[in-house]
């Protein structure tokens, strides 16, 4: 590739404001062109409300089942992943959990399409069958049920098979090229895109190659002798060619990916095709670009027309892909082909830019802001005619006419549709502009593989404000649908949706969320990293306090809680809020110590940095709270009374080695916010960052005599604990130890010394056959293998129900498998070291025990030092794991459906409640999990579609503030047990009202 033309770069999340801005200036077209637009989309909106389509499309089934009802959401539930599920059991829970949320017995059909009629005629028929509010166990006691499940199973499943018959063009691409041949004298154009997820392991993405290869020959051969564009063609997702298609790993993706795709596109120049690559999450984009720089400089590529590219009109950077191709096609010499949409991953974007906490979003809010960039981008691209070929992908008739009024009459560009939507729309554009071309996207795959991307289809044209859902509506005016979206975004100032918080406000007016980089931004990814670069961490040995100089610092602490206790809680909160800012303004430096003390990788130390300033920010608007105002009670005549929280006196606060930023500074500002004096010993490994954190608290406004630091080992723990002058211990670590302070706490004279721990445990995770196993694995990795498996609340403990333990087992070992192990200063590197010798003895000695004892499924190699690479261990018995190994050893039991009763007292009988992971679409099973078990920490994957997001599962993503932590202001721990539930449910279809997405 020539060396004039640089990497792409435009800033990841721009402010709206300014877009909206530049949007609004070259929105409006002139009286004429405007009436023309109304008039032809007029007539597409017509020929779509008239149609009498006997099969039916997504816009029947959005008719029929809006998004907005419970049947709506119950059936997409359902079509995501009941032919996924193997065991009549598991199905039929899930069916009836389903159809007991929606009223499907009384549902009438509007449509008069074969395909909605024949599914809400069999989905009523097991609604009959399986009434609502029946529980599982008490309906299959039943003799209907007996006879009626299968009959109920056989229904449901033959609805969803005819979703799936009509909306994929074929399970093999021989099959979908048949339906695809002309049975006239029109030949249509196809592009063909084989289905799947994206790769988790290095056998799916050969998998995924081999059937990429497999299609191109086979259309190649069938194509015909018609010269490009009206040729055939392909599209890929680099996602599904690499298991570790990700930012951090550029080097590695560039090396092994590149090729591959070269050989790709090669064998689709050899048919002359069109071969596009797919368009995915923004944080995918500047590594995608740099693949597709990569493969179109090969030289064998040159001449060829048919190479092309998707580009997302919800994302703000939009026009600026659209500049970088077009000189990545100047300075090749190379025509390209463009295929402009609107987006597939909304909801996704919204939640990952929220909790990386950016400072804006890399979509856009507001549908409106997305169809005005749809326009200006495609304004863009028709100037770059013929060096560009647009591709324009839309079912909104006013879109395609804009486009069409654009255009002009000069050609050169085509239109494109989903295969099962917008036929009456495309058949009627046919006919008023004969020589206008489109192409259809169509799917080729298993229907099980469909049934994921056909929710993503739903999900992006099912809110409701979208044309799709609101074309065939003949309540909503055709006017309405001709509004402009320049008549929605009049001024920049309504850019940004007023229901969408800026990721940084998320959890305002209480507190500003914590700010992260995003690593698929490489100009911010490049400024960490020479950030990092550039400080000099100290690591010299400190020296261990000597017992007198532990009693001394607790001397010196009671004599300054009197004064600390009595500053006003403003100015307690102040110093924390101020404490976090110093952080996120020195995160490099802690960041560079996290890393060079602690082990930490860059994403885990990123995330402890952000957490620790979230703790501070948390406990500060807390604080401000409960010790702001005494609060009056109500008493009899004559008598005040007021309620008024205050300081007990000197914590010592002690904390681990895994977190030895975000946790000490959890537990020290959470006893300071409350009017405490602390004494703080870090532990012994990692002394040097508590110093440094100190003396920021310090700088924060923290006074001296309040906060102390204790330097040593477990002996200085327990000089200071068994202090008598002391008024509370708040102490995160073993169970062992939290048993030892306990005792020494309880055989003291005097008052009772409250003793806030955090422990570790037995972390469990249960999978059933509902679950997609690409979410299960994405979890599974990241929460026990992430972090080298040092984290007090990570999985130990996998059920996976057996009738899909094997392709789950297969894949997480696979994934784990991708995993980098090495120093955790190097990008790429995704486990670190565990924390000492001794550590890694102890985990050698249990795999020792293990490989003897269980199956091995997985055994990763480590690097020389104190490495301890991945292990997957299949045990017969929960009960085989007595205690809490810690370190990236996952242990995996099978169990039958009908035995979930079982695995639930395995869970309790292990004696720990820290937390626990579901993933299941059956919300009574989830429910019932839920209230069984006494897990302070419980999350939830109830996701459908595309990649995992939200709460990293079992800790560790940078947003703390979902409840009161250890040690924290009201200490509500002493007196009830705590529950917080994170629901992953981003594609449920809860934001379908606010969707920016394509249609």
């Amino acid at each position: 590739m020539p060396n004039a033309l640089p990497p792409f770069s435009a800033p990841y999340a721009p402010d709206d404001a300014e877009i909206a801005a530049a949007l609004l200036r070259t929105a409006h077209l002139s009286p004429p062109q405007d009436a023309r637009i109304d008039r032809s989309a007029t007539r597409l909106i017509e020929a779509i409300r008239t149609s009498d389509d006997r099969l039916g499309g997504v816009e029947d089934m959005l008719r029929e089942f809006a998004l907005s009802t419970k049947e709506g959401l119950a059936l997409m539930v359902l079509a995501e992943a009941l032919l996924r599920v193997p065991d009549a059991r598991t199905a039929d829970q899930f069916i009836e959990d389903k159809l007991g949320e929606g009223d499907f017995i009384h549902h009438e059909t509007k449509s008069s399409a074969f395909l909605v009629n024949a599914s809400a005629w069999a989905l009523g028929l097991s609604a009959r069958v399986i009434q609502p509010g029946e529980t599982p166990d008490g309906t299959i006691g039943r003799l209907v049920k007996r006879l009626g499940a299968p009959a109920v199973r056989a229904a449901t499943r033959q609805a969803m098979r005819l979703m799936g018959n009509h909306f994929v063009l074929g399970e093999t691409i021989e099959q979908a090229l048949e339906r695809a041949r002309p049975r006239s004298g029109h030949q249509p154009r196809y592009s063909f895109d084989m289905l799947g997820e994206g790769a988790r392991t290095a056998s799916d993405a050969n998998r995924y190659f081999d059937a990429y290869a497999s299609a191109i020959e086979t259309i190649g051969k069938a194509a015909g002798d018609r010269p490009l564009p009206d040729r055939p063609g392909i599209s890929v997702k680099l996602s599904a060619l690499h298991p570790r298609f990700e930012a951090i790993g550029r080097d590695r993706v560039m090396r092994e990916q590149v090729p591959d795709l070269v050989d790709l596109a090669k064998r689709a120049k050899a048919h002359d095709l069109n071969f596009t690559v797919d368009a995915e999450e923004a944080d995918r984009l500047e590594l995608s670009l740099d693949v597709i720089a990569a493969t179109l400089a090969d030289p064998a590529l040159a001449g060829w027309d048919g190479f092309g590219l998707a580009i997302q009109a919800y994302q703000k950077r939009a026009r600026d892909v659209i500049d970088y191709i077009d000189s990545l096609a100047r300075a090749l010499d190379r025509k390209l082909m463009v295929r402009l949409v609107k987006g597939a991953y909304w909801d996704t974007e919204i939640k990952r830019a929220q909790e990386r906490g950016l400072d804006s979003y890399p979509v856009f809010t507001r549908k409106a802001m997305t169809d005005l960039n749809y326009v200006a981008c495609a304004q863009k691209l028709l100037a770059l005619r013929p060096r560009i070929f647009p591709q324009f992908a839309t079912h909104n008739a006013l879109t395609v006419a804009t486009v069409l009024e654009l255009a002009g009459g000069d050609g050169g560009y085509e239109f494109q549709r989903l295969h099962g939507m917008g036929e009456a729309l495309y058949e009627r554009l046919a006919q008023d502009h004969p020589g206008i071309a489109y192409r259809t996207y169509a799917p080729v795959g298993s229907h099980r593989d469909l049934l994921a991307y056909l929710v993503r289809r739903l999900l992006e044209n099912g809110a409701n404000s979208s044309f799709v859902a609101q074309a065939s509506d003949y309540r909503v005016p055709v006017a309405t649908l001709l509004q402009r979206p320049a008549d929605s975004v009049t001024k920049p100032q309504q850019a940004n949706h007023p229901r969408i918080p800026l990721p940084r406000d998320l959890f305002a007016p209480e507190r500003r969320n914590s700010r992260g980089v995003e690593f698929g931004e490489r100009a911010a990814l490049d400024r960490l990293l020479a950030d990092i670069a550039s400080e000099a961490t100290d690591l010299k040995p400190v020296s261990d306090a000597t017992p007198q100089q532990a009693n001394a610092a607790i001397a010196a602490a009671r004599a300054g809680f009197a004064s600390w206790s009595r500053t006003p809680a403003a100015t307690r909160a102040a110093a924390l809020e101020q404490a976090a800012y110093l952080l996120e303004q020195r995160a490099a430096h802690f960041m560079a110590l996290l890393q060079r003390e602690g082990g930490k990788t860059l994403d885990d130390a990123l995330s402890e940095v952000r957490e620790a300033a979230d703790f501070c920010r948390y406990y500060a608007a807390q604080g401000r709270k409960l010790f702001g105002t005494e609060e009056a009670m109500p008493g009899p005549t004559g008598e005040s009374n007021g309620l008024a929280l205050r300081g007990r006196g000197v914590f010592v606060a002690i904390s681990p080695w895994n977190f030895p930023l975000a946790i000490f500074l959890g537990q020290v500002t959470a006893a300071l916010m409350a009017g405490n004096a602390v004494v703080a010993k870090p532990a012994e490994q990692t002394p040097r960052i508590a110093i440094d954190a100190v003396r920021l608290l310090h700088e924060a406004g923290v006074p001296a005599s309040a906060l102390h630091l204790v330097i040593g080992d477990g002996h200085i723990g327990a000089a200071l604990t068994a202090h008598q002058s002391i008024a509370g211990v708040v102490f995160t670590g073993s169970t062992e130890v939290a048993r030892a302070i306990n005792r020494t706490l309880a055989a003291k004279d005097g008052p009772i010394v409250p003793l806030i721990a955090e422990t570790g445990g037995i972390n469990a995770m249960i999978a059933d056959a509902t679950a997609l196993p690409e979410q299960v694995t994405d979890d599974v990795v990241t929460s026990a293998f992430r972090s080298a498996g040092q984290r007090c609340s990570a999985l130990r403990l996998l059920f996976v129900q057996e009738d899909v333990a094997d392709r789950m087992i297969e894949m997480i070992a696979g994934a784990a498998r991708e995993l980098r192990i090495g120093d955790p200063r190097e990008i790429a590197t995704h486990i670190g070291p565990v924390i000492d010798a001794e550590a890694k003895q102890r985990l050698d000695a249990h795999i020792a025990r293990m490989t003897k004892e269980a199956r091995l499924h997985f055994a990763g190699k480590a690097p020389e030092g104190t490495f301890v690479a991945p292990h997957i261990f299949e045990l017969a018995d929960a009960g085989q794991l007595t205690e809490e190994v810690f370190g990236p050893i996952l242990h995996v039991v099978r169990y039958r459906a009908e035995h979930l009763g079982r695995v639930l007292k395995a869970v309790e009988r292990s004696g720990f409640g820290l937390t626990l992971g579901i993933h299941s679409r059956i919300d009574d099973t989830i429910e019932a999990i839920i209230a069984r078990l006494s897990v302070g920490n419980i999350y939830v994957n109830r996701n459908m579609i595309g990649a995992v997001v939200g709460v990293q599962p079992f800790g560790g993503n940078g947003l703390s503030g979902t409840g009161p932590k250890a040690g924290g202001p009201h200490y509500l721990a002493r007196f009830a047990t705590e529950q917080t539930v994170t629901i992953n449910t981003a594609a449920a279809g809860g934001n379908a009202a606010l969707l920016a997405g394509e249609e």
